[in-house]
């Protein structure tokens, strides 16, 4: 059951033009003094809770697989949603962490296993 859930992620990858509307460095469009640590975007033609494409972040490892997903919760948006990690290692994940666990938004990252 499990490696199909990682095996259905990969599908929508593949199947999904990859949209990075957020570089590394460029500040969130609402919050100006929050600034993007990696690569930031979403899948197009997905639908994720916020109505958006499924959001994900793209790391600096050399290779494009999917390597967790981080699950968030927003006290602001009042919303939860999951976040594709993709070529991420350790540090871009620690990253990710940090900058998702703040004043009001948290997150956990459930790594691939396989």
């Amino acid at each position: 059951m499990k490696s199909l859930f990682w095996q259905r992620l990969d599908k929508l990858i593949k199947n999904s033009e990859i949209v990075i509307d957020r570089p590394k460095g460029t500040a969130h469009p609402k919050y100006p003094k929050l600034i993007f640590p990696l690569d930031y975007g979403y899948l197009k033609d997905t639908t994720a809770m916020d109505g958006g494409g499924i959001d994900l972040w793209i790391g600096t490892a050399p290779h494009r697989k999917l390597t967790a997903i981080g699950c968030t919760v927003d006290m602001k948006k009042k919303d939860s949603e999951i976040k594709l990690l993709i070529g991420c290692t350790e540090k871009d994940i620690k990253t990710i962490q940090k900058f998702h666990n703040g004043r009001y938004m948290s997150a956990i990252i459930i790594r691939r296993e396989e």
